[in-house]
């Protein structure tokens, strides 16, 4: 499977730019009117310099070729790139500061998707998990609204989310799952070591097995009688609290994780 299988094209200023500097794009699309205006010339002239091929587009063919009129003049095709993988990126963090992984255990919905994406570039996240068959693909609507991110961040789609878990505990990780219901505050919870945390779907929150598999389940304390909070919030509010612990921001840190794990 590749990074852009199902998925061709991408477009936004932000997104198209991360595409490109990252080496994802194998052409620029760009509306006429537009390729005078400053944002887009650079990218214009960026592909140029890399030799990529360059065409002008009607904003109306363009939307046809995106499925988005929020295109802002300038789209593109993907190449196909393999997909990072999880034991890769396991290796590659001995000896490095202790690891921070999101999953997003059911997350549908694109544009939620990728405000998780943003946040979790902007928190530090190591990389970012999502389940083969109960995930919404990264695709040019969640690549526009990440703005970026999912072009520099990791995202691994993994085939079986349980025995994923079970890989990162054996790696020393402590994996905390979000829930309503939780008995811990997030803010009791030391979130400074190799952690996973993880987030439910719009609709029904964590599955029952990956409950099963988590060291914690902690929620958010809040008032009012709202229920929950929208999971691309929640994400934000929880990635945060991890960066403020692990970055020293604020005061003091919680003492829900026990000791004993190694760093990852």
């Amino acid at each position: 499977m590749t990074a852009n299988e199902g998925l061709d094209s991408i477009y936004g200023l932000h997104a198209v730019a991360a595409a490109l500097a990252a080496g994802e794009l194998a052409e620029l699309w760009v509306v006429p009117e537009r390729r005078d205006e400053s944002r887009v010339k650079a990218l214009v002239d960026q592909a140029q310099r890399g030799d990529l091929p360059v065409v002008e587009t009607r904003s109306g063919d363009l939307l046809r070729k995106v499925g988005s009129d929020k295109h802002q003049g300038v789209g593109g095709l993907l190449r196909p790139l393999p997909l990072p993988d999880l034991p890769t990126l396991l290796a590659g963090l001995e000896g490095k500061a202790p690891a921070l992984f999101l999953i997003l255990d059911g997350v549908l919905d694109p544009h939620n998707l990728g405000a998780c994406l943003r946040s979790a570039e902007g928190a530090g996240v190591t990389a970012v998990l999502l389940p083969k068959d109960n995930a919404c693909p990264v695709n040019a609507t969640v690549r526009k609204v990440a703005a970026g991110s999912a072009s520099r961040l990791p995202v691994i789609s993994v085939t079986n989310l349980a025995r994923t878990l079970g890989l990162l505990q054996e790696h020393g990780f402590w994996v905390v799952g979000m829930a309503g219901e939780g008995d811990k505050s997030l803010y009791e919870l030391d979130l400074r070591g190799p952690m996973v945390m993880i987030m439910g779907g719009e609709e029904k929150g964590l599955r029952r097995l990956t409950r099963a598999h988590c060291d914690f389940l902690a929620h958010i304390p809040m008032e009012g009688r709202g229920g929950s909070l929208n999971v691309s919030v929640a994400t934000g509010i929880c990635l945060f609290e991890a960066y403020r612990q692990r970055h020293d921001v604020g005061c003091g840190v919680g003492t829900g994780r026990p000791s004993g794990k190694g760093e990852a």
